[in-house]
């Protein structure tokens, strides 16, 4: 299988913190395509998250996915989610190590309360620390988001300070530009409430469990659920 060893750099770690009464999530960035050209870190965002709670567990769900190889557990992947700055939506994404599952967060304008959003693509950090300090927050207090470098930090810091070096499949490569263009076709089918989502998912059956059939299965909307 052919690999390739994408460097990523960062100017210091992502990191959850407590000030003051109030949460301040720092997103680092790396290196990044933007529409006046390639940038070493870019800042995208800086505002309050309207449903913290609601985020962070989704942004912590999708980094799960890159840190991920399903069809062997026990080999951890070293991937980062790629956020990409609409201007009216962050929109984080990652791909499985073994390239087989890919996940998606849509932050729309609704769940943003802050500057206005940039334009752009890169790579975030999310390293280990911030995937715990994300899995204990259980309420909605006041979340300050920052995607990209404090503007102190560009002016102060002298070169990246965190790099990572992870071999990436082509396949993998390619996979992430593919679902780009699936994505686009798609068409909205349904819209749950949390709580019924949680319910669907919750009752759909593992694989291999006694009693189930294999082969495809189909959802559809039934009433306010599927």
């Amino acid at each position: 299988m052919t690999r390739s060893l994408q460097a990523v750099t960062y100017r210091r770690p992502s990191v959850l913190e407590s000030s003051a009464g109030e949460r301040r999530l720092g997103l680092e960035t790396s290196q990044g395509a933007t529409p006046s050209g390639v940038t070493d870190h870019p800042r995208f965002f800086a505002g309050f998250l309207t449903s913290p709670q609601v985020a962070s567990a989704a942004l912590l769900a999708v980094a799960d996915v890159a840190a991920t190889r399903y069809y062997q557990r026990q080999l951890p992947a070293s991937l980062d989610p790629v956020v990409t700055a609409g201007g009216d939506r962050l929109r984080f994404e990652s791909f499985s190590g073994c390239g087989g599952v890919y996940a998606r967060l849509d932050v729309l304008g609704p769940g943003l309360d802050g500057d206005e959003v940039g334009h752009g693509t890169t790579n975030v950090d999310v390293n280990n620390p911030l995937r715990e300090a994300l899995s204990r927050i259980g309420t909605d207090d006041p979340l300050h988001l920052r995607v990209g470098p404090e503007e102190l930090a560009v002016t102060t810091l002298d070169g990246p300070v965190l790099e990572k070096k992870v071999p990436l499949p082509d396949r993998w490569l390619r996979g992430f530009a593919e679902a780009q263009v699936i994505a686009a076709g798609f068409d909205l089918r349904a819209e749950l409430p949390a709580a019924e989502a949680v319910r669907f998912l919750r009752s759909l059956p593992k694989s291999g469990a006694r009693g189930t059939t294999s082969g495809p299965r189909w959802v559809v909307p039934a009433g306010r659920g599927l």
